[in-house]
């Protein structure tokens, strides 16, 4: 005969299972914490994150592992909000934890990074694809042991050459382009709504371009 003290473990068990709010969509913002960190390039996919968490009124707060999340709905689904707080060539790390603690596979994450290969206003999904020179993105590879999983890739390389690409993504955005970064990360909040509401296919043929004012639809 089992006793109910050996059987109250499994039941609490349960229970925090069936209490495990449901992820659909698990959407990374890739950005270094802190405040010295905050208005650069390299920060954008925390910015794209801050838009929409005002938009849906989804509190990014909650300290889960090595990242900072925040829960709710918009388009239909369940999604989570994440800005890891590991520096960026470490994201995997706060990546992989979420996974693990929710279930979640490859098709269910979003990754919205810098792209130092596309021009500033330019913006690109896809749904597979090497890291491209991006630590960040190399680390989630590493972490998920896979290149299938959807990633925005959001233009920030300037009108002229670059000394050193490394300074430049952790310096203050440049004079030029202040005024356009919250258009910019508007812009690109608008393709991981669509990602979410059709799919990933169809929001490529709305939102890839190299540049604002062109529309080029690219592999």
């Amino acid at each position: 005969m089992v006793s109910i003290e050996a059987a109250t473990p499994q039941a609490e068990s349960e229970d925090e299972d069936e209490l495990k709010p449901v992820v659909v969509y698990c959407i990374i913002g890739l950005g270094n914490p802190g405040r010295r960190y905050e208005h650069t390039p390299h920060n954008i996919g925390f910015r794209v994150i801050d838009e929409l968490a005002r938009r849906h009124g989804i509190a990014v707060k909650a300290r889960e592992g090595a990242a900072i999340t925040g829960r709710g709905d918009f388009c239909g689904r369940k999604v989570m909000l994440v800005k890891p707080q590991t520096f960026v060539n470490d994201t995997g790390r706060a990546v992989s934890s979420l996974m693990q603690e929710y279930g979640l596979g490859r098709r269910d994450l979003i990754i919205v990074h810098d792209e130092l290969d596309l021009p500033w206003t330019g913006l690109k999904i896809r749904e597979k694809g090497s890291a491209a020179g991006h630590n960040g993105v190399r680390s989630v590879i590493a972490a998920v042991g896979t290149m299938l999983f959807t990633r925005v890739r959001v233009g920030i390389r300037p009108d002229h050459d670059l000394d050193d690409a490394a300074v430049y993504v952790l310096a203050p955005w440049e004079r030029a382009m202040r005024d356009e970064v919250d258009e910019v990360a508007g812009y690109a909040a608008d393709a991981v709504e669509s990602i979410v509401a059709e799919g990933a296919n169809k929001a490529m043929t709305k939102f890839n371009r190299r540049a604002r004012g062109t529309r080029e639809e690219e592999e």
